[in-house]
């Protein structure tokens, strides 16, 4: 699967989304990714996702643990298709977590998986967890990268698909200074 099919997957099930934007990370863009839309579909996402395998298959780890909510049935998926456990973190009063009895044992082996990455805070977040809990995180694995290539988590990373959105400092956002109404489709900060 190239590219270009998985974004008119993304496209055909509307979760391309054109508009004028407020992501988790606080910046602003003109175009968000909606994977929950993709994801709804379990043979969508097991064609997907089967994809990423073939990039990752190799990895040595154990579990696959996913910043909630957007990283959630995609980590599980992850983990299904590879076999592997699937837990994920969570906020509690701001502070990402591990909830609901999950835990992580001493030098478990991790890979990471977020849905969309953009400048990598829930990410970071969701390691600093793991790394509290004295497991190892061995790589980092996305959906969308569309990081512009700026991240370094310290360990491999393997994006299904690299896509260039422009983002915005929230101060110098040209569709705030268009009057365009800001929405904010992401789970960050949800009471």
């Amino acid at each position: 699967m190239t590219d270009k099919e998985i974004i008119d997957i993304y496209k055909k099930h509307n979760a391309l989304l054109k508009g004028h934007f407020l992501l988790s990370s606080g910046l602003h863009s003109d175009t968000y990714l909606q994977s929950a839309l993709v994801m709804q579909y379990p043979i969508i996402a097991e064609n997907i996702i089967s994809e990423l395998v073939k990039k990752i298959y190799h990895m040595n780890f154990v579990t696959v643990v996913s910043p909630a909510i957007g990283g959630i049935r995609f980590g599980y998926e992850l983990a299904r298709l590879l076999k592997k456990r699937s837990i994920f973190t969570e906020r509690t009063n701001g502070a990402m977590s591990l909830r609901r009895g999950f835990h992580l044992e001493e030098n478990e082996k991790v890979l990471v998986a977020e849905d969309v990455v953009t400048t990598g805070k829930s990410t970071k977040e969701c390691i600093n967890v793991i790394e509290e809990s004295k497991a190892e995180v061995v790589g980092i694995t996305s959906l969308v990268d569309r990081s512009d290539g700026k991240l370094d988590f310290g360990v491999p990373f393997f994006p299904l698909i690299k896509v260039n959105v422009k983002t915005y400092s929230p101060d110098s956002c040209p569709l705030c200074n268009e009057g365009i109404t800001l929405e904010k489709p992401g789970s960050r900060n949800e009471k």
